[in-house]
């Protein structure tokens, strides 16, 4: 759950580095909100209100708000740990663009948030998988 939840400590933080594991844990934990909101949709669907017409259920509203609420609140951590896992493999975090270019910059942008960082230091700062620098056989 720590990793789940440390893009929302860093907020807006846009320096240093973040592993490839605090990238993915984020998305798994927005996978599961959103899952969760899209059920109390489903859940709420269509019935019929007093004049006979379908009409969604306040448990649909319900999802819509949540998941509206959820969306706001993440968007500038998720570009923030995106930017931050550009920095770990050395490369600026402007790369976060190429997720505009339609079609296959979606794909560019995931293929990159796959890739393990640079080791060592680097211009953004330490290695997160190894923050002391130390090596064993040194």
């Amino acid at each position: 759950m720590e990793w789940m939840l440390m893009p929302y400590r860093r907020y807006a933080d846009f320096s240093g580095r973040s592993r490839r594991k605090e990238y993915w844990m984020f998305v798994l934990l927005s996978f599961i909100v959103l899952a969760v909101c899209m059920a109390l949709m489903f859940a709420g669907g269509m019935s019929a209100d007093a004049s006979g017409e379908n009409a969604p259920g306040p448990l649909f509203w319900l999802g819509v708000v949540l998941m509206a609420i959820w969306g706001l609140g993440s968007i500038i951590p998720s570009i923030a740990v995106q930017v931050r896992r550009f920095h770990d493999q050395d490369k600026s975090g402007w790369l976060v663009l190429l997720g505009l270019i339609p079609y296959i910059g979606g794909l560019i942008v995931f293929i990159f948030m796959c890739l393990e960082g640079t080791r060592g230091s680097n211009r953004y700062g330490n290695d997160p998988k190894n923050p002391t620098n130390s090596d064993v056989f040194a």
